[in-house]
């Protein structure tokens, strides 16, 4: 078994083969967001507010859709990502859209210092710590890169919603964090029948060892929520309640699967 200090180079392997089906897939709409749609959810939005003017970094960032509709928003942003094949990506549809977003390749918790003390926002969204296995680190570079007065603003998928198997009939992972888990993935969450196989190495966290990772390096938190509901279709068994929100159907609305936070930096 590998040991967990290669998670970098397991996981990066396993997103840059990713890269070519999402960005074909009908999951992230690439087409619609050329054409422009804005991708964002209203689970960030309302968080994050009206960012035109600010300089906002958007950590692990993917290929960069989320980034391009900040940067339509009015903000000047810039996108860090550890997959060079995503940042390649990203800077090609940059310029395909006309926009001038930046993007830095590097790992969330190792960027650069020219990035230190320069954003009025850091922005991170939906399925990105659980690749992580050291969250003071994440929140070091979060307050590291932010202004004084700065805004923290987070939306990510629930930690109860890792405690199930993937047919989220029992229980299968602890909600705490015990160490790295091994997986490996035929297809992914945008593509079920993508001709992909890859190994991955995750952590879960609590809501907890979030939080307090975030106090310690002197943020706090102006807003929490829960919602029992997906905006994204990326797990089994969901129904479309509403349109653009997903539950698990069989367990309807109760469970939380998604949190959101805004913080401040002291």
């Amino acid at each position: 078994m590998t040991e967990p200090r290669d998670y970098i180079t397991i996981n990066k392997h396993s997103w840059n083969q990713r890269v070519d089906a999402h960005l074909h897939s009908a999951f992230y709409d690439v087409n619609g967001c050329r054409n422009g749609k804005n991708v964002l959810n209203s689970i960030e939005l309302d968080l994050l507010g009206d960012v035109s003017g600010l300089d906002i970094l958007h950590l692990q960032c993917h290929f960069g859709l989320d980034s391009l509709c900040l940067q339509r928003m009015g903000a000047r942003v810039t996108g860090v990502d550890f997959s060079d094949k995503a940042i390649e990506t990203a800077v090609s549809l940059n310029t395909t859209f006309g926009l001038n977003a930046q993007f830095v390749c590097a790992d969330v918790c190792a960027v650069p210092s020219s990035l230190y003390d320069r954003f009025d926002v850091v922005f991170t969204s939906y399925g990105t710590i659980g690749w992580l296995p050291d969250l003071n680190a994440w929140a070091h570079t979060i307050a590291k890169t932010l202004k004084p007065g700065g805004r923290f603003v987070m939306a990510e998928f629930h930690p109860v919603v890792w405690m199930f198997d993937d047919d989220f009939k029992k229980i299968g992972y602890s909600y705490f964090n015990t160490g790295a888990i091994y997986e490996q993935e035929t297809g992914t969450y945008a593509d079920r029948n993508a001709n992909i196989q890859s190994d991955y190495v995750m952590w879960n966290h609590s809501l907890a060892e979030i939080i307090n990772a975030l106090l310690a390096n002197g943020l706090t938190i102006e807003a929490f929520l829960e919602h029992d509901y997906s905006p994204y279709n990326c797990f089994r068994h969901t129904e479309e309640y509403q349109p653009g929100r997903f539950r698990i159907k069989h367990l309807e609305h109760t469970i939380p699967m998604v949190f959101s936070m805004a913080c401040v930096k002291k």
